[in-house]
């Protein structure tokens, strides 16, 4: 069921973005509404300057129009879109910067779950123990090397697959697939006992 889902969300982006580059300006704004909360989400995992990311936002989406003739009709839209801002983004902040996960972690126990990123609401996970994992996971996260947190971010998060997040990241896939294989081994031995996978489910959802 959410493989069908996928598919037909990402025949959607795919006739959206063949009639944008036709000059659909109505493909064009619903393009937009679709990726400019993706787009700053990921951006404010690389910095904290809002101002910043909106502004890469508006030269992506600026360029986008500008140079819309040329653009190839056939594309994963989403991970065009990731990996042309990143690319912005980088060339604004002088450097690669680390991704940030440290709001996943709520440093005071009262707040409830919504202080986890993602929307992830209390009544959602309403088992006490599930919940402890999840702050666990969150920290067992950001204890991770940056490279490795951007590659599980992108892989679970925006489900790329290994060729498009090695592209992303301008590494091989094998060293893609060994990133992932170590840290979700990692994971797993310090959260003996719950799901990684259901885990990272709940936390990227």
């Amino acid at each position: 069921m959410k493989q069908a889902l996928v598919d037909m969300n990402t025949k959607l982006e795919q006739d959206l973005w063949r009639e944008f580059t036709r000059g659909s300006q109505e493909a064009f704004r619903a393009l937009y509404d679709r990726y400019a909360e993706v787009l700053y989400a990921f951006g404010r995992r690389y910095t904290s300057d809002s101002e910043l990311v909106k502004d890469c936002m508006h030269d992506l989406f600026l360029d986008l129009h500008t140079y819309r003739a040329g653009l190839a009709l056939e594309v994963n839209v989403r991970f065009y879109l990731l990996k042309s801002f990143r690319r912005k983004l980088h060339l604004a902040l002088k450097k690669p910067a680390p991704l940030s996960l440290d709001r996943w972690i709520s440093t005071d126990p009262t707040l409830p779950m919504g202080t986890f990123s993602y929307g992830i609401e209390e009544e959602i996970v309403a088992d006490e123990k599930q919940r402890e994992a999840l702050h666990a996971l969150a920290r067992e996260l950001n204890e991770l090397p940056a490279r490795q947190r951007e590659i599980l971010y992108l892989k679970f998060k925006h489900e790329l697959d290994y060729d498009e997040i090695a592209a992303i990241m301008q590494i091989s896939v094998p060293t893609c697939r060994t990133f992932v294989y170590r840290a979700v081994k990692q994971l797993r031995t310090r959260l003996e006992g719950f799901s990684v996978a259901y885990l990272f489910l709940l936390l990227f959802a």
